[in-house]
């Protein structure tokens, strides 16, 4: 249990880390090297709690990519072990191995089950300008228990992710009519089919897959997995696109071996019949069947066989409500830091190409706060945790007054391919042939299988992608 929050004299301000995930717990550890007082909220019952809730699926970066310096700097005198850098970690090992051991470290600068309601200027709301940028930020939180507490802080880096607010199945933003009147059958989640009561929800059934990232994907090669000893297991994908050379992702010349092998299993699911992919769709309302099953109609009139179950993929979307008396600076359409959005916009950008940014590009009107991890990237799925480790970095070198080294960004990022999501794959770069011009062609692991590594399935090879 965390010590009581309390109001903190005006002597010794906090800089407040809202969210103990893995850009959030970073960005504690690089305050605390540089001797600066770090509180951190979160607003689950232990770290990394976002992370957890898809702790049965498997990153594509490896353990090397998900481990922050400075933290491992903090850890090692410890008695931890890193990880073998070189295998991929599932969600749950990347809470348990890591992110607990650091929150555990940190100690009381952590707090569980604190939610932050409000961020603000003392005595100021976003109105007034008259020593604005003098008075500390105030934090509201509310406990557990619901009681509310109030922060002072002499800076504010939010951490707190995308999770909580997934975007809806309307091709337009908003809601599908009918959508939550049928939210008992949807779901905006990768399902843990190795649950009971999850298989028991899709198996045999007729499932409708909604989206064309790399969480489509892993939901597409489960679904697939279970149809192959469920008969009457189905996907329906649906894309709002039609299938293209690079609906799969980055494929066999992904830098990211184990996202690109994914989006391969996901050509997989669709050639071996286990899936039916559906392009061009904008879904525009979810009715009832007579049988009680949901019919998809789009907005060009198409009305889809009905499904028992609907997995939305569509993207996140950043929660910006408690942060309304802030004075932010951001993108019109990516709701992006507005000098980070250019660099990261999806139509121009995988997160191999997107341009390495720290304090400056993630500033705002505001000084003193900044949008940190997956919540800086706004609606812009081309995030990656080294990206954010990157941007803390930065952020509390600035914050240290450190100018030099907080403008001394340097990151190099795998190119090519679909950012965002997750992988289900141990080890996909297995030896391959050259294929002329094209790039080798990795056999697949096996859909579903363990987290402990696995053999290739059947020795089973798909094409390369031509260069």
């Amino acid at each position: 249990m965390s010590a009581p929050l309390t109001d903190v004299s005006t002597t010794t301000l906090p800089t407040v880390v809202i969210g103990a995930g893995p850009v959030g717990l970073a960005a504690a550890a690089h305050l605390t090297e540089r001797g600066i007082e770090a509180l951190v909220l979160e607003s689950g019952p232990a770290a990394g709690s976002a992370v957890r809730e898809w702790g049965h699926v498997r990153l594509f970066s490896t353990w090397s990519e998900l481990v922050d310096p400075a933290a491992e700097k903090l850890l090692a005198p410890t008695g931890w072990t890193a990880p073998d850098g070189a295998t991929y970690p599932s969600g749950a090992d990347w809470a348990e191995q890591y992110l607990q051991p650091l929150a555990d470290l940190l100690g009381d600068k952590v707090h569980y089950g604190a939610t932050v309601t409000g961020v603000s200027r003392l005595g100021r709301d976003r109105i007034v300008d008259a020593d604005r940028e003098q008075q500390p930020f105030t934090v509201r939180v509310t406990l557990t228990d619901g009681t509310e507490q109030r922060i002072l802080a002499r800076a504010v880096i939010d951490a707190s992710g995308t999770w909580t607010t997934p975007s809806p199945i309307g091709a337009d933003g908003l809601p599908a009519l009918g959508e939550h009147a049928a939210s008992a059958r949807i779901s905006y989640r990768i399902p843990d089919l190795k649950d009971p009561a999850v298989h028991a929800r899709y198996a045999g059934r007729r499932t409708a897959v909604i989206g064309s990232g790399a969480s489509a994907f892993t939901a597409l090669a489960t679904l697939a997995d279970v149809a192959k000893n469920e008969p009457g297991t189905h996907a329906v994908w649906i894309l709002r696109r039609g299938i293209s050379g690079s609906t799969f992702g980055g494929g066999t010349a992904d830098q990211l071996p184990a996202r690109g092998a994914l989006g391969l299993a996901a050509k997989a699911a669709v050639d071996n019949g286990h899936a039916g992919a559906v392009t061009g769709f904008r879904t525009e309302t979810i009715e009832p069947a007579e049988d009680g099953r949901l019919v998809l109609t789009g907005e060009d009139g198409r009305r889809l066989d009905p499904v028992d179950e609907v997995i939305v993929l569509t993207g996140l979307r950043p929660d910006l409500s408690f942060l309304s008396e802030i004075r932010l600076g951001l993108d019109e359409r990516l709701q992006a830091p507005a000098e980070l959005a250019p660099l990261i916009d999806p139509n121009q950008h995988s997160c191999g190409t997107v341009y390495p940014h720290g304090h400056r590009e993630l500033s705002h009107p505001e000084p003193g706060i900044y949008l940190a991890g997956m919540k800086s990237y706004g609606r812009a799925p081309t995030f990656l945790a080294m990206t954010g480790y990157e941007q803390v970095r930065s952020v509390v070198a600035a914050l240290a007054g450190d100018t030099e080294s907080a403008d001394r960004v340097e990151l190099t990022l795998p190119e090519t391919g679909v950012c965002g999501g997750a992988g289900l794959f141990d080890d996909p770069a297995a030896p391959q042939e050259s294929a002329g011009c094209c790039a080798p062609a990795p056999a697949l692991v096996q859909i579903g299988t363990p987290a402990a590594a696995t053999p290739a399935a059947d020795g089973e090879q798909t094409p390369g992608s031509c260069c």
